[in-house]
């Protein structure tokens, strides 16, 4: 079916595969999944991204801990088509060439959603202009990142005219890296912001100032020279002692939202002068199935991956087939295990699993705060699989591996409690990892992480949680309150007031006294809630939140069967 491109979503990273470097984590994760969504309900979108030769890392861990990082070697396959034509822009006074190659996201009922991939390894550019994408998020200097985010802003939108795509009514910004694509409006629209306003939307994943990225304006008009508009003085909109990525975004967004409705609380205190609507994030059900579940959603809820509002009928599964399939899931996680990690893990133990990026405010070593008591609880009982990686220059990420390290030698030396860790995470091995543990462990600091989307995947398997009140959890237990297990201060409330001593402690007691009793004694109970944790997946799925954004932010309407789509600017479009 023919896809006419009147939504542009322009995103640093989009998760398409494992084995293409478009991502690094969550952010291009649910990229992903909202394109593959959008791409059954036959939204007319195409998306703009950057290919990143070296990837992101592979990562490699020694058996005391250390992460070595190793770049990806990559190139574009059949599976890709090369646009002949180049987009230009000028950094440092210089032209760089760009080029886009298209990759198609196909939906059920055949329908395409194009996704352009950006480089800048393009024979005529200088040595040092190949290079500008090859590395993801790389933070070695400053202006390669503002560079980076001029080719997908600035460079994405003269493309999408290349490509005759030039019937545009929403440039869609995916978090702030894509927001120098307002300066070019700006531009074409003779300096008038509100024409501007009228055809942007920004989705802030960023609970925290720090997590903007703000550029010195000398570098700025050294970098991009004769890209910033001259009309306005962009200082209006992006700050006025440095340009603020996320700011100009908003300043120039006529829809802003947050990722979940605690998010939103935060955002109305980042943005105090805008408007911040929530739509809470989802996973794409299709996409993070175990394969062992498949069949039987398939057989009780026939078109569920259309239709995974479904999910609200869960006790139509048998408690019986339920166990059956998740041991399965939970055999093959043991067997991969097996031949790539030192620890050998025992079926039999209850499983608990944490897989994300490792960094200071997930806390991944939480559970770890007392190892003597958790050694006396975990004893016979309980084993723990972690995966995750660390940006290669976050020197406390690494030592918060190592300390995983250090726990599981100590750990298994005093109480012969298993602890693994599995080095590489990606999309491939958080589908063995999520459906095969029976625990789903979620630790971040309270009003840290924005929203969350590992878990919503867990859930989805059937894994019940143990979290702490953020993100998209707080919002689920409101839901179903026996999905799984919470702590942390009350998210209704208006202070973090726990320590990580205390959230330690609320994890040991439920370990203790309710986790640990109900999986090995009243596994009725426990079968329970794994059914809870699957009758999220109504809600918290990516077909709800792309209606959502079009019903909200594109103010587009998807009729019955996703066959006719009414659009609301008829004159005046891009």
């Amino acid at each position: 079916m023919e896809n006419d491109g009147k939504i542009a979503y322009f995103s640093m990273e989009i998760a398409l595969d494992s084995d293409i470097p478009t991502y690094s984590g969550g952010l291009g994760v649910l990229a992903g999944d909202m394109i593959r969504s959008a791409a059954d309900l036959e939204v007319p979108m195409v998306a703009i991204t950057l290919t990143y030769s070296g990837g992101y890392f592979y990562q490699i861990i020694n058996s005391e801990g250390l992460q070595s990082e190793h770049d990806v070697r990559w190139e574009f396959t059949d599976e890709f088509d090369r646009f002949e034509k180049t987009a230009t822009v000028n950094v440092y006074g210089k032209p760089l060439k760009i080029q886009s190659w298209r990759y198609n996201i196909v939906g059920k009922t055949g329908y395409t959603i194009p996704i352009y991939l950006l480089e800048t390894d393009v024979e005529s550019n200088e040595d040092w202009q190949k290079q500008l994408t090859h590395i993801l998020y790389d933070s070695q200097r400053q202006d390669i990142r503002l560079i980076q985010e001029l080719i997908l802003g600035v460079g994405g939108a003269r493309i999408l005219d290349l490509l005759g795509l030039n019937n545009i009514e929403t440039y869609h910004m995916n978090e702030g890296h894509a927001a120098l694509v307002t300066l070019e409006l700006l531009k074409r629209f003779g300096g008038n912001p509100q024409r501007v306003r009228n055809r942007c939307v920004f989705t802030t994943h960023t609970p925290v100032p720090a997590g903007f990225d703000v550029f010195p304006y000398d570098l700025v008009q050294n970098v991009l020279g004769d890209q910033l508009p001259k009309s306005v003085d962009i200082k209006e909109f992006a700050g006025a002692d440095a340009l603020n990525m996320a700011h100009l975004a908003a300043n120039l967004s006529g829809y802003i939202n947050a990722v979940s409705q605690k998010h939103q609380e935060i955002s109305k205190n980042l943005f105090p002068e805008q408007d911040i609507k929530c739509i809470t994030n989802g996973i794409n059900v299709e996409h993070w199935v175990s394969p062992y579940l498949k069949p039987l959603y398939d057989e009780i809820f026939p078109g569920w991956t259309q239709t995974p509002e479904d999910f609200k009928s869960v006790h139509r599964i048998s408690s019986e087939a339920l166990w059956s399939a998740h041991q399965k899931a939970k055999r093959d996680l043991l067997d991969y295990e097996k031949s790539h990690s030192h620890v050998l893990l025992d079926g039999k133990l209850l499983t608990v699993g944490y897989g994300r990026r490792i960094t200071e405010y997930k806390r991944p070593t939480l559970i770890f705060s007392d190892w003597d008591r958790l050694g006396k609880i975990a004893q016979n009982k309980v084993q723990f699989i972690f995966a995750g990686k660390t940006h290669p220059q976050d020197e406390y990420g690494k030592q918060l591996i190592r300390d995983i390290s250090n726990a599981s030698e100590y750990l298994w030396k005093n109480y012969r409690v298993r602890v693994a860790f599995l080095g590489n995470y990606d999309m491939d091995l958080a589908k063995l990892l999520i459906p095969g543990v029976d625990l789903w462990l979620n630790t971040p600091r309270c009003y840290l992480e924005a929203s969350g989307t590992s878990g919503m995947k867990a859930a989805l398997n059937g894994v019940p949680q143990l979290s702490s009140l953020d993100g998209w959890w707080v919002e689920a237990v409101d839901m179903e309150p026996k999905a799984g297990w919470g702590f942390g201060p009350d998210p209704h409330g208006t202070a973090c007031s726990t320590t990580d001593r205390e959230d330690a402690d609320a994890i040991y007691d439920l370990l203790e006294q309710e986790i640990i009793p109900m999986y090995y004694e009243r596994s009725n109970e426990w079968i329970e809630r794994m059914k809870l944790s699957i009758k999220l997946a109504s809600y918290f799925n990516t077909h709800r939140m792309v209606k959502d954004y079009a019903a909200q932010a594109w103010q587009i309407e998807i009729q019955p069967r996703w066959k006719s789509v009414k659009f609301r600017w008829a004159e005046d479009i891009v």
